[in-house]
């Protein structure tokens, strides 16, 4: 017999109930950071259900990042300005069971820092060319000393680059994206006997994209990200994976 197919029907818990509602506040406006929730009593009697159904809401929404509840605070818990960190924890956790492989965050990285690059060398201030001199000079300090103090002068170029392309959304994903694909090859570039010379040529390649954003040629800047992206990680992500990145290659 013909006619839609249905799904089972999902039992909505009470607290779930709650997050919804306190969720869907937070997006509207109608809560905004700073500000503080009922206390539990007032909650309890708003939503007409137990202590413990609320705790278990303030629990999610506080492991979500939205609220802040404090033990023996008398008042409400508070609702948080906007964080990256959990979209960070999100795609970390696809990552761990391998729901992301490691081909689709460098994929995914090629494309964000490539369209930074291209918005950074259309909208960047001498102030934030300034910024990705220094730090391209602290890179060249720390190559022969420290790779910990190298990696950091290397997300300060990338941060000021995200930053000049003027688009929150790209300097939040580019941190969060750069970060995890970093922890999960940390240890393999660690123990690399050519760390050095990766470090020594990854200034290089530094070097041509500020070229490239300074000289105001978007689109050199993004393929240089691209082509940069691709020499840097290729060698450490599977076989199978390696076409994906290659297409971002082509013109």
């Amino acid at each position: 017999m013909g006619g839609p197919r249905f799904e089972p029907v999902r039992t909505v818990r009470a607290y779930e109930r709650i997050v919804e509602q306190i969720e869907e506040a937070v997006e509207t406006g109608a809560l905004t950071p700073g500000q503080r929730l009922p206390s539990e009593r007032d909650l309890m009697a708003q939503f007409s259900v137990s202590r413990s159904t609320v705790r278990e809401a303030l629990r999610v929404l506080q492991a979500r990042g939205l609220v802040q509840s404090r033990p023996g605070d008398p008042n409400g818990a508070e609702v948080q300005p906007f964080s990256p960190a959990a979209l960070h924890k999100s795609m970390t956790t696809l990552a761990r069971v391998d729901e992301l492989s490691l081909g689709e965050l460098v994929q995914f990285r090629m494309v964000l820092d490539a369209s930074a690059n291209l918005l950074a060398a259309r909208l960047r201030t001498d102030e934030q060319l300034a910024e990705m001199d220094a730090a391209i000079e602290r890179m060249r300090r720390a190559a022969e000393v420290s790779y910990d103090e190298f990696s950091a002068a290397d997300v300060a170029f990338h941060d000021a680059v995200a930053r000049a392309s003027r688009n929150k959304l790209i300097e939040i994903s580019t941190g969060v994206v750069r970060s995890i694909v970093l922890n999960l090859i940390a240890g393999k570039i660690a123990s690399s006997d050519d760390r050095v010379a990766l470090m020594r040529r990854s200034i290089r390649h530094h070097e041509e994209v500020l070229d490239a954003v300074r000289a105001g040629d978007g689109p050199l800047a993004a393929r240089l990200s691209r082509e940069t992206m691709y020499d840097y990680y290729v060698d450490y992500v599977p076989a199978d994976e390696r076409p994906a990145l290659r297409a971002l290659l082509e013109e």
